[in-house]
């Protein structure tokens, strides 16, 4: 009898000593996929310091010797009007969609406005015509407001562009805040703006860097309107980039080198704001 009250506690002791074969065989499957998404960029790197002769090697020579030609070649190219036009565009499409987004979040889901459902279909319809569809009536509208080659129209089309996806995440975000909070505003005599900005804001503020970093990255990345709507002074970071493809020459090595240097300000936001984005995108998705 002493025995077979002894196996189940012994049991339970070796389960506890260890973790099971599910959870092995599901961290190293975590790791081999995340192993797959960073051998990209681990290679471009690693192709940036190389010359382009070895960068064009069949197979390609891990041990070739470190070269910074493709660095230098994109400094040469004179890179700092499309960053800083990337950035002005970015940063400020972010802004005005997070100061559009918030009270339009806070109306679908804090005061939900009649048939508030419709209201978030609409939004999300707006996502499913393919730019393509509408470049050539956005080109002809810009070209007789004579707003062509213009970092301001363009950082207005991706306000556009990323305000759906900024009333979406703030709207799941915004559900989360508990009734209590603001019934006491109401009490204390706070108005609507007060209630956004001193009371709601830093409750979902891991939403709001969550939501900034995604249309910050999307507004980083867009390449087709400024392709079309730019040429030279408004030209963006990834049109510039693309002007390193030439169908003459080898150009791999000076491509991965703008290609970093041309990802390194979304890869400095992320880490920024790693925590508060792991934290917004968690919120947003328990209920």
């Amino acid at each position: 009898m002493s025995t077979a009250t002894a196996t189940p506690g012994a049991r339970t002791k070796k389960q506890r000593s260890g973790p099971s074969r599910k959870g092995v065989l599901l961290s190293v499957a975590a790791w081999v996929i995340a192993l797959l998404f960073v051998a990209p960029v681990l290679w471009m790197i690693l192709t940036s310091f190389h010359s382009e002769a070895d960068a064009a090697t069949n197979p390609p020579s891990f041990f070739a010797p470190i070269s910074t030609e493709g660095y230098q070649t994109f400094l040469d190219a004179g890179p700092w009007p499309p960053l800083l036009n990337s950035m002005t565009a970015s940063v400020v499409s972010t802004v005005l969609c997070i100061v559009l987004a918030l009270p339009a979040a806070y109306a679908l889901s804090i005061k939900p406005v009649e048939k508030w459902t419709d209201v978030l279909f609409f939004f999300l319809s707006t996502k499913m015509l393919p730019i393509v569809a509408a470049i050539m009536p956005i080109y002809l509208f810009a070209s007789k407001l004579q707003v062509l080659d213009n970092i301001w129209a363009l950082t207005i089309l991706y306000t556009a562009m990323n305000l759906p996806i900024a009333v979406w995440m703030l709207r799941s975000f915004l559900a989360e805040v508990p009734v209590e909070m603001l019934e006491a505003a109401q009490i204390d005599g706070a108005g609507l703006i007060r209630t956004l900005t001193r009371i709601i804001a830093p409750v979902v503020m891991p939403g709001i860097a969550a939501a900034s970093l995604i249309c910050f990255i999307f507004s980083w990345n867009e390449l087709l309107l400024a392709r079309v709507l730019t040429s030279t002074v408004a030209q963006t970071a990834p049109v510039f980039l693309t002007g390193f493809v030439t169908s003459q020459g080898l150009f791999l090595a000076k491509v991965c080198a703008a290609s970093f240097v041309v990802s390194l300000p979304v890869l400095i936001a992320g880490f920024a704001a790693q925590d508060k984005l792991v934290q917004g995108l968690s919120m947003g998705a328990v209920r």
